[in-house]
């Protein structure tokens, strides 16, 4: 079980690098190199490929937070549905919402079309963006501090 909270603080910890250095690297390089509208274009690829690597990764981190929260049950030193394991659900819903639901909309805000302006799904859009870095960051905060989950009965 130490290999499995290894994988979980390393998946989380290279997933928050990854989400930083679109944030605080990529995007303002971007924004300050290229024209407004291609920069727009490029940042906008680059969070489509974050939003699928998201996905997997917080599949991924899912399914070992749950394992993890299984063997936490069965010590009788935690819950099934431990913090663990709402913090990665709470990640793919930022991922699935600020991403997969708000991008066609944002794509008819352009086109002049929608109930709310770009600027509005933009704002939305960076909100679940800050927190699902947030949630990612618990994630991988909690993984590296937690001690290593030995079943009981290989103590």
């Amino acid at each position: 079980m130490r290999d499995a909270t290894r994988w979980r603080a390393l998946l989380a910890a290279c997933w928050l690098g990854a989400l930083l250095t679109l944030a605080a690297v990529v995007t303002p390089a971007a924004f300050s190199t290229l024209a407004a509208a291609d920069a727009g274009r490029l940042v906008g690829q680059l969070l489509a490929r974050e939003a699928y690597l998201s996905l997997a990764l917080g599949a991924v981190l899912l399914l070992l937070e749950r394992q993890a929260a299984k063997i936490a049950a069965a010590q009788g030193t935690g819950s099934q549905f431990g913090v663990g394991v709402a913090l990665a659900l709470a990640t793919l819903f930022c991922t699935v919402v600020g991403y997969f639901a708000l991008q066609p909309l944002m794509a008819e805000a352009r086109a002049g079309a929608g109930r709310w302006s770009f600027g509005q799904l933009h704002a939305a859009g960076a909100a679940f963006f800050g927190l699902k870095v947030l949630l990612v960051a618990a994630l991988a905060w909690r993984a590296a501090v937690s001690p290593a989950l030995v079943p009981s009965s290989s103590r």
